[in-house]
């Protein structure tokens, strides 16, 4: 099956070819780059959650209620 398929609109004719070891490259390229951006952000939301525990949790430790928490972190 042909990875592309071009439609001249002004005569009808339809070519198919595959994609060229550039396209291939292109493609490869970009989705290791998204990869990385989507497990860079997961790791910086992961350390959002942590330091958000962290500090809610240290909050209590000095007898805070969660109310009084919630009322300074929002």
């Amino acid at each position: 099956m042909p990875d592309v398929m071009s439609v001249n609109v002004q005569t009808g004719e339809i070519t198919e070819r595959d994609f060229t070891d550039l396209e291939k490259a292109e493609i490869a390229a970009a989705a290791k780059a998204n990869a990385e951006a989507v497990a860079q952000q997961e790791a910086e939301q992961a350390k959002t959650t942590a330091d958000r525990e962290s500090g809610n949790a240290k909050l209590k430790e000095l007898g805070l209620t969660d109310d009084e928490i919630a009322a300074l972190t929002s």
